[in-house]
């Protein structure tokens, strides 16, 4: 199937951009890499009257940092990401996650901010933002506000976003890069949704306890799911086989997935579990120097 017939509009500045937003109302959609809309499109279940090209608002596209934030603009390309060297310094767990994102030719397409807003549970950049404590900018003719990405995803493909307004920035908390991450995925082949994700990042304390943790699910729920029962349970204690199986059936246990074609409800809470714990023991292991 083709698309429906839609007005389309390339501003070349972010209030051009915010204006089109005012026009269109509830009808209008903005792009950028297309990565997830026009296939959507495609298939007609979503038929937006307006389309907005913000491709050449390229005062989005950027990877910088200060003394507070990693700050990454909504239009840069996944690709960028995975090849930053700022990154890789500064916010490693990215660099892991963002090659499990479909294949290199959608990284050149997709851009942060549209993997952001789409919100796929599954999706390897929500996960990783939120492990990292991430927030987003959001911005409108009118206003500009922060948002917690734990407040940010509300539903499945349903975020805190309105109609007129545009997410401009992620922004990652420098006091929140760990000395351990991991990113785990299993999806059939490489390139396809992920059945079931987890990204982790730890840090401990000389004694090789562990001293903050952070865990999120993805492919388990509507949203990614931060695992905060498992998250307690690891606080303050040196990583055991004991403590490791404690916190992954924490984490199976608060999960609510469905069942589908691709894996039945009760598989995917049973990986939840297992990628749970190979994520905490990846990032328990660079966190104390054991691992690569």
């Amino acid at each position: 199937m083709k698309p429906a017939s839609f007005d389309y509009f390339r501003p070349s500045t972010v209030e051009e951009a915010f204006q089109v937003l005012s026009q269109s109302g509830d009808d209008g959609k903005l792009i950028a890499g297309g990565q997830s809309l026009i296939p959507i499109m495609n298939m007609r279940l979503s038929a937006p009257s307006c389309l907005i090209d913000i491709n050449g608002l390229k005062e989005l596209s950027y990877i910088r940092a200060d003394d507070e934030w990693i700050r990454i603009g909504a239009l840069t390309r996944q690709r960028e990401v995975e090849r930053s060297a700022l990154i890789r310094e500064k916010s490693p767990l990215l660099t892991e996650a963002v090659p499990f994102i479909g294949h290199m030719q959608t990284r050149n397409r997709g851009t942060v901010g549209g993997s952001v807003v789409h919100a796929d549970p599954t999706a390897e950049l929500p996960l990783s933002l939120l492990a990292l404590n991430g927030r987003v900018v959001i911005a409108s003719a009118d206003e500009k506000r922060e948002v917690e990405l734990s407040d940010f995803f509300i539903t499945y493909l349903t975020t805190d976003i309105m109609p007129h307004e545009m997410l401009t920035e992620v922004k990652i908390p420098v006091a929140a890069v760990p000395m351990g991450f991991s990113f785990q995925e299993y999806s059939r082949r490489h390139g396809d949704f992920a059945l079931v994700a987890a990204a982790c990042v730890i840090d401990t304390d000389l004694e090789g306890r562990i001293s903050a943790a952070r865990l999120v699910l993805g492919g388990v729920d509507a949203v990614p799911i931060l695992a905060e029962e498992a998250m307690d349970a690891l606080i303050g204690e040196t990583l055991t086989e004991s403590l490791l199986d404690k916190a992954g059936d924490l984490a199976c246990m608060n999960v609510d997935p469905e069942g589908d074609l691709h894996a039945t409800r009760e598989y995917r809470r049973h990986l939840a579990g297992v990628f749970a714990k190979r994520a905490i023991m990846a990032a328990y292991e660079k966190a104390t120097g054991k691992g690569g």
